[in-house]
């Protein structure tokens, strides 16, 4: 298996100005190579790897500034291009601008690249051209190293290796009974059915404060003159600790998830679509323009892809399955009936359906919609039906890497299910337990109960059916 370990670097500064000029190199091959792919494109013909290869070997003798670089760093740009033209469409690959492309370059070859421990904090890197250059050790490189990547990120300088550590997916997960159905939101990050809340604070007020700061400095400042480099670079630094912390908690997320389920259900959400701009052309406008850039940037600040792929990397280590299922209405249905109905939403935390009065977290409710939607039922204790649940209430403990949060509308039931009256299955009053009861008898559906408890409610033409009473109709 392959897997990425990043670790940061501690160049010198003559060190500093190679990685910044084999950047710059690397940078302008890729600009010159997608240019020169564009014009063929347009005369109607076709360029890829092996004659732009051929070329560049050609330029290195006239032109003496490529040849300060390695090589192979310039083949891979090309390789990387012409993965990208394939994958995207020539025309849809985007130039490399000094301005906003961060300096990345890759060798390939394992046989030039050394790794050597030099005390318990410090380790060091020999690359082509670079030779020895420190970094922090954080871990061991746990494998066989395939290749090195070098880039910058937030003002520092990082090396990541590409190991194959020799392991394989497992064919079976450690726990092949835990289903689990995720909802990914807004106002918190993750929600599974469950009942887990996932979420923290990626930025603080008092570093939105200063960007906001740095923000307004920077449109007064003169376009290339040294102040405004230097706020560029106090900007890059808080994005760069709000970026890290994203990732920390998709990943730390990602793991527990993984190792704790065998079938993880997400919905299938285009992102990039979804947060696509609604300004629209000259000629067709578009309307509440800054109220969905600013839903664009909270779905974004929630890193619902990074969390996506961080799960994926670690499914592989674990046999953990992921399921996509289709987002539709799955935060207006109600888990128990099936209804749908957008007036069961009533806030952004409070779900209560209008046809049976069932009252959830809208953001549970959404996420075991998400989990019936691949079609796994949910259970009314948490074992999927596979054994007879002992407790049905959860411990007093707090679950591990996430909250369990109160009902928003549980006070709100109990005040109002006296005058309620009969729902169309079963009545308000002991609905919870009369579901929990036939559920652990009828295999974990919840569906399943429903329909059992109809059957006898309609028979017995009473609105209110005792548990016990239900499930013994269940056992005939």
């Amino acid at each position: 298996m392959l897997s990425g370990w990043q670790y940061r670097l501690d160049p010198t500064c003559s060190q500093v100005e190679l990685c910044e000029t084999f950047g710059d190199i690397c940078r302008a091959v890729w600009n010159i190579a997608l240019e020169q792919r564009r014009e063929y494109r347009r005369r109607g013909a076709w360029m890829n790897y092996e004659p732009q290869a051929a070329e560049l070997a050609v330029a290195k003798r006239e032109f003496p500034w490529l040849a300060e670089a390695p090589s192979h760093i310039l083949q891979q740009a090309l390789r990387d291009l012409d993965r990208a033209c394939r994958e995207r469409g020539t025309f849809n690959v985007r130039w490399r601008s000094k301005a906003r492309w961060s300096p990345s370059f890759r060798f390939p070859d394992a046989k030039q690249i050394a790794v050597e421990r030099t005390s318990r904090r410090w380790g060091r890197v020999r690359l082509p051209k670079l030779g020895w250059v420190r970094f922090r050790w954080s871990r061991a490189p746990g494998g066989r190293i395939r290749s090195a990547t070098v880039s910058r990120r937030g003002g520092h300088w990082f090396v990541s290796f590409l190991i194959e550590d020799e392991q394989r997916t497992p064919a079976c997960h450690a726990l092949p009974g835990s289903v689990v159905g995720i909802d990914r939101g807004v106002k918190v990050a993750l929600t599974t059915s469950a009942g887990h809340f996932y979420d923290r604070p990626f930025v603080s007020p008092g570093e939105s404060a200063r960007m906001r700061r740095l923000q307004q400095k920077l449109a007064r400042q003169t376009a290339g003159s040294g102040r405004r480099r230097r706020t560029v670079a106090a900007i890059g630094s808080l994005a760069a600790r709000a970026r890290n912390r994203r990732a920390d908690f998709c990943a730390w997320t990602a793991n527990r998830i993984a190792d704790q389920h065998a079938v993880v259900v997400l919905e299938d959400l285009r992102i990039k679509s979804m947060t696509a701009s609604a300004a629209g052309t000259v000629d067709e406008p578009g309307r509440n323009v800054q109220q969905k850039a600013g839903l664009n940037r909270s779905i974004l600040a929630k890193s619902w892809g990074l969390f996506e792929l961080a799960l994926r990397s670690r499914a592989r280590c674990t046999g953990t399955r992921i399921v996509l299922v289709h987002p539709a209405y799955t935060s207006q249905t109600c888990n128990a009936c099936k209804y749908r109905d957008a007036k069961s939403r009533e806030s952004q935390a409070g779900f209560r359906c209008t046809a049976c009065g069932h009252c959830d977290h809208a953001d549970v409710n959404a996420a075991k919609n998400i989990l019936i939607a691949a079609g796994h039922a949910v259970p009314g204790r948490g074992d999927l039906g596979s054994a007879r649940s002992v407790k049905r209430q959860p411990s007093g403990a707090r679950p591990v890497g996430g909250s369990t949060r109160p009902n928003p509308c549980r006070e709100a039931g109990r005040k109002s299910s006296s005058s309620a009256g009969p729902s169309a299955f079963i009545g308000l009053q002991g609905q919870r337990d009369t579901v929990d009861a036939i559920t652990e008898v009828g295999g974990g559906s919840v569906s399943l109960a429903f329909e059992h408890v109809s059957k006898v409610a309609a028979a017995t033409g009473a609105a209110h059916l005792d548990p016990s009473h239900a499930e013994a109709a269940v056992l005939e």
